[in-house]
């Protein structure tokens, strides 16, 4: 495979706050973030965050979010977890750290769960399932079912499209499709 496809890879985002100790707090201690570094940068107070030790940063918190800001511009940040076991326990810790607006979904092709943070971001924390399917899709979905039923319904759904397919052989088409467009 052609090396141009991961000489870019996405690393981190940062986010101008209102509040940088309250939504400092609420990453570290409902999405587990550790505060990596702090400090000034000029009239701009700076907080880094990761959750990988590879990554000095993969969240930057930064003053200067503007008090009348009309519309938050960031669609969502998305974040990937393991299993729907980590999804709940995810779930439930968001909701005790003040996270708004949750809604539990499938989009076939993962399952999800999206809320605001404290200062309206929408979040999405997601588990991939094993097949793929055409987006945008959403439904909503019950975790409190177990994990078989929530699995098999997103399936059903997935299986209602044209190009209801295998992760693996979705993936191995657009490396393909991704080559070609490298080539140019």
């Amino acid at each position: 495979m052609d090396n141009t496809l991961s000489d870019l890879q996405f690393s981190h985002i940062g986010l101008y706050v209102a509040d940088l100790p309250r939504m400092a707090r609420f990453y570290k201690q409902a999405l587990r973030f550790t505060q990596t570094d702090a400090g000034d940068l000029g009239a701009v107070q700076l907080v880094f965050l990761s959750r990988d030790p590879r990554e000095h940063h993969q969240l930057v918190l930064a003053t200067g979010r503007p008090a009348d800001l009309g519309f938050n511009v960031v669609n969502q940040i998305s974040f990937r977890v393991p299993d729907i076991g980590t999804l709940r326990r995810f779930h439930d810790r968001l909701l005790e750290e003040g996270a708004h607006d949750m809604l539990a979904v499938t989009h076939g092709n993962a399952v999800s769960v999206y809320c605001r943070d404290p200062e309206g971001n929408r979040l999405e924390l997601f588990m991939d399932t094993p097949w793929y399917c055409e987006q945008p899709l959403r439904e909503p979905v019950d975790l409190s079912q177990p994990d078989e039923v929530i699995l098999s319904r997103a399936e059903a759904i997935a299986k209602r499209f044209p190009r209801f397919m295998s992760r693996a052989q979705w993936q191995a088409d657009v490396a393909r499709r991704m080559e070609e467009d490298q080539r140019g």
